[in-house]
């Protein structure tokens, strides 16, 4: 593991790492912060994940989420949004193929060989946070993301209420297997047949999900692409037939952006605290 980068924050610090992933089966990034309250003991952890064109690093540097981090002795990794090298398969368009891993186990070719960002983000990332950073508790682990990332963030929660506490997103993506970025990462990662995507679907994991605890969603009104692919209100229905307890909000006059995110990432650090 190779020290990239580290900055004192608030007390604390902003560090950056590249890694050798088994599960990527490529070199990959990610940013850890580790509040003060490292220093002195144990501390719970938050895994963020990016959207859409991201790296580990726009959160790190947007969001804002390092001094609220320190109040509240949290600890934030963020994985990059996919494989990457000149050996992973990409695409032409933004919205698929490097950048665009949708944190889905991918099993068709030539995608499988590198995009198994589920596993990566599930299980390999965090033994490797075990081992490498004592203070971080991983039996006290959140998860929240942003767009695919919070498509990301609920899937994984719902599908392993085991490894994670709590569970949070900005503008997902709700039903991806019902929307045009979904259904061409869905068709191009794991084939044309629609019953391999419901994993990978928060609506459908809503149905038979064991998650039983709070769930927070923040929705800018003025996303422009709150109508066309991110489908909150799907979300909310399906919440509200399985019987899990969701907050929607919806924050009139915010776009997509990262300002948006900034706005109410201190809401979110302290939702998590509060299960963590």
């Amino acid at each position: 593991m190779e020290l990239l980068s580290s900055h004192r924050s608030f007390g604390g610090w902003q560090q950056r790492y590249r890694v050798q992933s088994t599960a990527l089966n490529s070199e990959t990034t990610f940013s850890v912060y580790l509040p003060p309250q490292a220093e002195q003991g144990s501390v719970p952890v938050l895994y963020w994940l990016s959207g859409l064109t991201c790296t580990d690093e726009n959160f790190v540097t947007k969001a804002g989420s390092q001094r609220g981090a320190a109040e509240l002795g949290l600890a934030i990794v963020a994985p990059d949004t996919s494989p990457r090298g000149s050996d992973v398969a990409d695409d032409a368009g933004w919205d698929l193929g490097q950048g665009a891993g949708f944190y889905v186990d991918a099993t068709q070719d030539p995608w499988r060989s590198h995009y198994q960002m589920a596993t990566y983000v599930r299980d390999e990332l965090p033994a490797l946070i075990a081992a490498e950073f004592p203070a971080i508790n991983g039996d006290r682990a959140g998860i929240f993301g942003h767009s695919m990332g919070g498509h990301g963030a609920l899937t994984l929660a719902l599908n392993n209420p085991d490894r994670y506490r709590s569970v949070s997103a900005f503008a997902p993506i709700a039903v991806p297997s019902q929307c045009p970025w979904g259904e061409k990462a869905l068709t191009t990662y794991l084939g044309s047949d629609r019953r391999t995507w419901l994993t990978y679907d928060a609506c459908e994991c809503l149905k038979t999900s064991a998650w039983d605890r709070p769930i927070l969603v923040d929705q800018g009104e003025a996303d422009e692409f709150l109508a066309g692919q991110l489908l909150p209100q799907n979300l909310e229905q399906a919440a509200q037939a399985a019987g899990k307890a969701l907050t929607l909000r919806y924050q009139p006059g915010y776009n997509h952006s990262y300002f948006f995110i900034a706005s109410f990432i201190d809401d979110h650090l302290h939702f998590h605290a509060e299960q963590l």
